[in-house]
C-alpha cells in the first residue's frame, strides 16, 4: 500500500471517527437515562419546562400556581410555599420529580432523596441556563428532539434580541418586588438577568442580600430612571403618589407594570418580557 493510499485511508478514518463522536454526543443521553413515565413538578417554572421538553403528557402532579400551559391547571397539587406533600408524592409513585433548588424546602427534598426518588434539579440563574435545563430535561422524554428544538429556538430568539438592542446604553431602574414591605431584587438574582440583558442598571446591585428590603428614601437618593411594578399587584403604584417630584422615573411618568407570572419564571416565555423591557429602554433613550 503506497503512502498516498495510507494518507487517503487515514483521512477517511479520521472523518468517520468525528462523525461517530458527534452521533454519540446526541444519542448518549438517551442510552444512559431511562425515559420518565410518571413525572411530578414542584415549581411553576419546572412545570412549564416539562411541557417544553416533551414531558407534559407524563405529568401526574404539580405545584400550586402551575397555570401554564392551561392543561397544567387540571393536575393535582402536591407543593406550595408551605412545603411539599411528601406522603402524597410517594403514593403517586413518580419515577422523576422536578425540584426547584432555590424554592423548595431542603428538608423535604432530602426526604424524597432518602426514599430513592430520582430528582431533577432546576435553578436557572442566567438566560442560557434555561436552554440548558430544557436540553437536560428532554433526555427523559421519548422524543428528546422536541426539547432540543425548543432550546435551540430560544437561543436564536436571544441572539436576535441582543442584535436588535445591542446599541443600548445603561438605564437605571428599580424593580418593585413587593410594596408591603418595599422589596427589590439584587444583582445576580432572578429576574435581574433579564433587565441586564436589555441594558438595565440595578440601583440596588450592591445589596448584600438577594431580596433586600429598602426604603423610599434610599430610592430617592439612587434616583432610578424607570420603576417596574407588577400587573398582578396594581396597588403597588400607590406608594409612589406623594414622591412624584423627587424621583426621575416619576417625573417622566416612566413606571411600567410587567406580567410577573412570566418575568419571575425562568422559561422560554421570558422572551416576551425581554422584548417589552428592551423596547421600553430603547424608547427612553430616544427621548434623550
Amino acid at each position: 500500500m503506497g503512502s498516498g493510499t495510507k494518507h487517503y485511508y487515514g483521512v477517511g478514518l479520521s472523518r468517520l471517527m468525528r462523525r461517530f463522536l458527534v452521533l454519540l454526543f446526541f444519542i448518549a443521553p438517551n442510552i444512559c437515562i431511562a425515559k420518565a413515565e410518571r413525572v411530578i413538578s414542584l415549581a411553576p417554572h419546572t412545570t412549564e419546562l416539562a411541557y417544553v421538553a416533551g414531558l407534559g403528557d407524563k405529568l401526574v402532579a404539580v405545584s400550586d400556581h402551575s397555570d401554564y400551559p392551561p392543561q397544567a391547571k387540571t393536575l393535582e397539587r402536591v407543593a406550595n410555599y408551605q412545603g411539599i406533600k411528601v406522603e402524597r408524592i410517594l403514593e403517586l409513585q413518580p419515577d422523576l420529580v422536578l425540584v426547584w433548588r432555590s424554592g423548595n424546602s431542603p428538608k423535604d427534598i432530602e426526604k424524597l432523596k432518602q426514599f430513592g426518588i430520582h430528582l431533577f434539579y432546576s435553578d436557572p440563574q442566567t438566560l442560557e441556563d434555561i436552554a440548558h435545563d430544557i436540553k437536560r430535561l428532554s433526555t427523559y422524554s421519548e422524543f428528546p428532539q422536541i426539547g432540543y428544538k425548543a432550546a435551540q429556538n430560544f437561543k436564536k430568539q436571544l441572539i436576535a434580541a441582543k442584535a436588535k438592542y445591542q446599541k443600548q446604553h445603561q438605564v437605571r431602574y428599580f424593580y418593585q418586588l413587593s410594596s408591603t414591605p418595599l422589596m427589590t431584587v439584587s444583582q445576580g438574582k432572578w429576574p435581574s438577568e433579564i433587565f441586564s440583558f436589555c441594558g438595565g442598571e440595578n440601583i440596588f446591585s450592591d445589596a448584600d442580600v438577594p431580596y433586600p428590603q429598602v426604603s423610599v428614601e434610599q430610592i430617592i437618593v439612587r434616583n432610578p430612571e424607570v420603576i417596574f411594578t407588577s400587573k398582578q399587584s396594581p396597588g403597588q403604584t400607590e406608594v409612589w403618589q406623594q414622591w412624584g417630584n423627587h424621583i426621575e422615573a416619576l417625573k417622566q411618568q416612566q413606571v411600567l407594570p410587567l406580567d410577573t407570572n412570566i418575568l419571575s419564571r425562568p422559561t422560554p416565555r421570558v422572551i416576551t418580557s425581554i422584548e417589552q423591557i428592551c423596547h421600553y429602554f430603547s424608547s427612553i433613550q430616544q427621548k434623550t
